[in-house]
């Protein structure tokens, strides 16, 4: 069986989600196996050229947090990657978070709007392909963003996290070469106002009916 026809196999028995359903975007910590952020999510599409999920107001979500219980971002940047964390239950407070992904590709792009649903911003989050598994998808964090407004300006995010993730060794020379990479790629479908920035999701309502996602008991199970 030639390469092509294995994938073109691997399409057909992989299992799509429907709309509606309920799973888990999970990110591991950097470097270990361990899931420090699990949001419960409602799928919005599923299929072999992208996936978009819902985050709801109010969602109950893991996160982490330093041993002490303090807020990551509220611990000052040189000592804030070094020091020992645990993990929290929280709510999503904000509004709510439409997020897409391709397949294979090294961002996803998430949609904010203000409380009025006036649309605000696309976030390009730069981190590992998406890994599928039953009850949703696995990812790695790469510390560096970006912000993509509707008039096409944008600018980069966390510039100063993703420096202080290499000075602490999170993060090698040659990992952060691929992220930065991976950022100007992302940046060129920016300047083409490729997908998905053309494609008018800033206009998409979450279906009223969807009850928000509880955050399973196993939040923090193997990836099967």
């Amino acid at each position: 069986m030639t390469a092509e026809a294995e994938i073109s196999v691997s399409h057909r028995q992989r299992r799509y989600w429907t709309p509606g359903d309920q799973v888990l975007w999970r990110y591991r910590g950097n470097g270990t196996d361990e899931v420090h952020i699990a949001r419960p999510v409602t799928v919005v599409r599923d299929d072999a050229d992208l996936l978009a999920v819902w985050m709801a107001p109010g969602t109950a979500c893991v996160k982490p947090v330093l041993a002490d219980g303090t807020d990551v971002h509220r611990e000052p940047l040189p000592s804030r990657y070094v020091k020992p964390r645990t993990t929290v239950v929280d709510r999503w407070w904000g509004t709510g978070v439409l997020k897409l992904a391709r397949p294979g590709e090294p961002w996803s792009v998430w949609l904010f709007w203000d409380h009025d649903w006036r649309f605000r911003s696309w976030y390009v989050n730069l981190e590992e392909p998406l890994r599928r598994w039953s009850g949703g998808v696995d990812s790695e964090d790469h510390f560096l963003d970006i912000s993509v407004y509707p008039d096409h300006s944008w600018h980069w995010r966390d510039e100063d996290e993703f420096a202080q993730a290499q000075a602490d060794g999170l993060m090698s020379v040659q990992a952060a070469d691929r992220v930065t990479a991976a950022g100007r790629r992302a940046l060129g479908v920016v300047r083409a106002w490729g997908p998905p920035f053309r494609d008018g999701w800033e206009d998409w309502r979450p279906d009223p009916a969807w009850p928000v996602p509880e955050l399973p008991a196993d939040w923090d199970r193997p990836a099967r």
